[in-house]
């Protein structure tokens, strides 16, 4: 990219302080448990972990609020939690971190989904995710959780410069929630929906993995055409697409651009990664960018997390030094 433009990304990214962004969708409570293979057990064929940490981190449209606040802007998260341990560890980090959580309703009918990843290694080595346990309660239909998720979201939109919905395919974004936002809301309106963005259709963009376009529009030897194809049945402005150590493929009417990884070679953990990218993507274009801009400082912000172990988020300051300094 030629220096002119990389002061132009730099100029957004100093924009990004301050604006109002809503987040909608599915909070989860990442946790990762590290330990140190001690021994094999005399009692089974296993080995046996001797625990050193738990954390506890917010992910999901959780995570993507904490990569918006962490970025600077003023986030609103409209979610669903339960009154439970992991579901008041996540409110705290959330609300330690500076996200406003008044939209995020608190149920005694609700248990908070869980994702818990046991890092195991021995003392002196990196730990090796080897299991992630999900602990996932029974489907959001409770109406009055319903109602209170589109009061929250209907007085939030109102100053948002943009929204993202974040369906983890936990419920809490359904149609008429999506409806609401088409008919009150005229910013652009990001989707990160892993099972059903097919559901999502007329806003301004989207952000699927390659694996996810080939999943929903079928696997064809052209990834280009596939890719297309996708965003005329969504009719969405632009589609951005997350091709891990390939890069990115912009869509943006009927021309694709491609734009390659930055930064090392070899992730070192994926996790949440796809959060900072639509976070970093929702922000930028909030400020005015053009979609090309956007997708550049999302792709500088995703070859920055993916070398940060866990669910991490970046900053402003991080992401100018890798437009300064990546090639």
């Amino acid at each position: 990219m030629r220096t002119e433009n990389k002061d132009r990304l730099a100029e957004i990214a100093r924009r990004f302080a301050g604006q109002r962004i809503v987040v909608v969708g599915d909070a989860i409570a990442d946790k990762f448990v590290h330990g140190s293979i001690s021994r094999v057990s005399r009692e089974a064929p296993v080995f046996i972990l001797r625990h050193e940490q738990t954390q506890t981190s917010p992910g999901g449209a959780a995570n993507c609020a904490m990569n918006l606040v962490a970025l600077g802007a003023h986030v609103s998260l409209i979610s669903v939690t339960g009154n439970d341990e992991s579901g008041n560890e996540l409110r705290a980090k959330l609300e330690s971190a500076g996200v406003d959580i008044k939209g995020t309703i608190v149920s005694e009918k609700v248990q908070t989904t869980t994702k818990v990843r046991i890092l195991a290694g021995h003392s002196h080595s990196n730990k090796q995710q080897v299991i992630r346990i999900d602990y996932e309660g029974a489907p959001l239909n409770d109406e009055e959780i319903r109602t209170a998720i589109l009061k929250q979201l209907e007085q939030a939109i109102p100053e948002a410069k943009a929204l993202v919905i974040s369906d983890y395919n936990y419920g809490v974004v359904d149609i008429n929630a999506t409806e609401l936002i088409r008919k009150n809301t005229d910013v652009p309106v990001l989707v990160d929906s892993r099972f059903q963005l097919l559901a999502y259709t007329g806003f301004t963009a989207a952000t699927p993995n390659e694996e996810e376009v080939d999943n929903l529009v079928g696997s064809t030897d052209a990834f280009e055409s596939s890719a297309h194809e996708l965003k005329k049945k969504l009719g969405h402005r632009a589609l951005l697409v997350t091709r891990g150590a390939k890069g990115m493929t912009l869509l943006e009417g009927d021309t694709a651009l491609h734009i390659p990884a930055v930064g090392a070679q070899q992730a070192v953990d994926v996790t949440g990664a796809g959060d900072t990218v639509i976070a970093t993507f929702t922000l930028a274009l909030a400020c005015g960018a053009s979609f090309e801009e956007a997708a550049h400082l999302a792709n500088y912000a995703g070859g920055l997390v993916v070398m940060k172990r866990g669910t991490a988020s970046i900053s402003v300051e991080e992401l100018e030094h890798a437009i300064t300094g990546f090639s």
